[in-house]
């Protein structure tokens, strides 16, 4: 039968319509997926360690740029990738698509700020510093061919340019009075000295010189060597030796008494910009304090509970002294201390099919700190494996002062490092498919670190992980150790702490040593608002997981819902909060 005419129009005009409507959707998912191309080959660029660690050899001759230059362009760079971003509609993009924008939207921003807000004045801090960065820029990248090593001597080479830079940087914020505080100079100062050697072949940066493979010719061996040689002596240790005589002279008669960010110029600017950072909310500091002393008040009630049920005679003080001193808790010698963290490490994995549907093929390893930075370095911490490197996810464990690394914390500290902690989160999130590579490396404090404080507690529904009444102590002083941190940072960032109110609150409410408690309280002191992302990310996944229980009844599956919480990589807490509620959703409807 012929179509009417108006009918045959009106017919044209809907096909018209939704032809024209796919193109726009595919035109929106298009530039979508433009921008996100153009942002990662930037990112490779402009930060030339993580291109290495992500399996892109492009630009492993060379250490990132950081001068006023390369910050003036990064700026506009990432200010046109937003203003692209914000062109886009959001309506014609699929869920992941918006996944994609927003995330590279909250990413993109944040950087802006810090850039804004010119953070490199302070490239350092107990934790982390541009100098161990380069220093560590070639650790676990395969090195099979000469060129990769003909690579690495000129990323040796780049090192004075790089540390010059960094020292303009801080000599800017000598000016500005944005500099750290002086107790956090002495502590960090020494490591640095220790990096200037008389010979070059002591340097941790021989060490892959010392290690050649088969593949390159013994000649070849031979010249690289003399020319890595060369290289260190040339270059690098007199760059480290700039950045030890320059903090420990002009930077350290600069650096501050005071302790607080919020006392820096344009410091509260700065402290909210760092909450915003780690925590991924927009939270006031006060708020936080807030909840950080509800949450000590809570832990240390069950904490005076298990003192009881232990049989212990005597109070939380005795106690936590107990347990600081008696040799019972403690290795005799490093390789006992990483025997016991290996095999509670192994106890968990046997137990994770019961807990995890997805898994990551990726292994890990518990290894040693570095003696180089080790008397000055945390408790523990997870060393991320590069994608295409010679070895996995490394769980670091510090050796060093062996009367100050409890047995007892062990079980806690590896659910938390290793699995199910930040290696499985990490692997996982490396393994993604169908994702972007930016989310790939992605590294959200809120979310790695509270998933990882979340895997503590963890530990209790598994067999055999807390064996004793001490290794739950443990745990719960650990708990109490990141509720702490919420008063302490706070406390002293924005709320008039001394150095020492800190020591006591954190030593009076933990049986953390007193190595620790000294490390830990300068760690917060020298990166406002890092310290707060453990707590307040493990209590929002918490609150998901008890929102997910109540509203799936009988439907709610653990597994499902550990899946879920990883199956995007980092996310900041709200966008967490809107993808698990599509999981109940959804879950609701199976």
């Amino acid at each position: 039968m012929a179509l009417r005419p108006h009918t045959f129009l009106s017919t044209i005009f809907a096909l018209l319509w939704l032809l024209a409507s796919q193109a726009h959707a595919a035109t929106a998912k298009e530039q979508l997926q433009s921008i996100i191309d153009d942002h990662w080959q930037y990112s490779l660029k402009e930060d030339p360690i993580t291109a290495g660690r992500m399996g892109v050899p492009d630009y492993n001759d060379r250490l990132p740029g950081v001068s006023p230059k390369d910050r003036a362009r990064r700026l506009k760079t990432e200010q046109e990738f937003l203003a692209r971003l914000k062109q886009i509609d959001a309506e014609q993009l699929s869920e992941s698509e918006r996944v994609n924008r927003d995330l590279l939207t909250w990413v993109l921003e944040n950087s802006v700020e810090s850039n804004q807000l010119f953070l490199d004045r302070i490239p350092f801090n107990t934790f982390y510093s541009f100098w161990a960065a380069a220093l560590e820029a070639n650790d676990g990248l395969a090195m099979t061919k000469a060129k990769d090593y003909e690579d690495y001597i000129a990323r040796i080479q780049d090192f004075g340019r790089y540390f010059d830079e960094n020292i303009a940087n801080m000599r800017k914020g000598i000016k500005d009075g944005f500099v750290l505080p002086k107790i956090v100079v002495e502590g960090v100062a020494p490591t640095v000295r220790a990096q200037v050697k008389d010979d070059p072949k002591q340097s941790k940066l021989y060490e892959p010189f010392a290690n050649m493979p088969d593949s390159i010719s013994e000649k070849q061996q031979q010249r690289l060597r003399a020319r890595g040689q060369r290289a260190i002596k040339a270059s690098a240790i007199p760059a480290f030796a700039r950045v030890a005589d320059f903090l420990e002279g002009d930077y350290m008669k600069a650096a501050t008494d005071s302790l607080a960010a919020e006392d820096l110029p344009g410091g509260k600017d700065y402290y909210r910009h760092a909450i915003n950072t780690y925590v991924t909310l927009d939270m006031d500091p006060a708020e936080i304090h807030k909840i950080g002393l509800s949450e000590v008040k809570r832990i240390r009630a069950e904490m005076d509970e298990l003192i009881k049920e232990s049989g212990f005679d005597g109070n939380f003080e005795e106690f936590t002294e107990f347990l600081r001193t008696d040799p019972q808790f403690y290795a005799k010698t490093p390789v006992d201390l990483l025997k016991e963290a290996s095999f509670i490490a192994k106890k968990v994995d046997y137990q994770l099919p019961q807990f995890f549907g997805t898994l990551p093929r990726l292994p890990y390893g518990v290894v040693p700190v570095p003696d180089e930075i080790a008397p000055n370095y945390t408790t523990a911490s997870y060393n991320p494996a590069a994608i295409g490197g010679t070895r996995g996810g490394a769980y670091w464990v510090n050796t060093h002062a062996l009367d100050q690394r409890p047995l007892y914390e062990l079980p806690a500290l590896t659910l938390h490092e290793a699995v199910p902690g930040h290696h499985l989160q990490g692997a996982l999130s490396l393994e993604l498919e169908n994702v972007p590579d930016f989310r790939r490396n992605l590294y959200l404090s809120a979310f790695g670190e509270g998933w990882a404080l979340y895997s503590e507690r963890l530990g209790k529904e598994m067999e055999d992980i807390y064996t004793t009444p001490y290794e739950n102590f443990g745990r719960l002083s650990y708990e109490m150790w990141r509720a702490a941190r919420l008063v302490i940072d706070t406390g002293i960032h924005s709320q008039g702490w001394t150095r020492q109110q800190a020591l006591d609150f954190l030593a009076d409410n933990t049986s953390l040593s007193q190595a620790n408690v000294r490390a830990e309280v300068d760690r917060y002191i020298s990166w406002p608002g890092q310290a707060l992302s453990y707590k307040m990310g493990e209590i929002k996944i918490r609150e998901l997981r008890a929102k997910a229980e109540k509203a799936l009844g009988d439907k709610f599956d653990l597994r499902e819902f550990h899946d879920a919480v990883l199956a995007n990589g980092a996310l900041p807490m709200e966008m967490l909060e809107v993808q698990m509620e599509r999981y109940i959703a959804k879950s609701k409807e199976n």
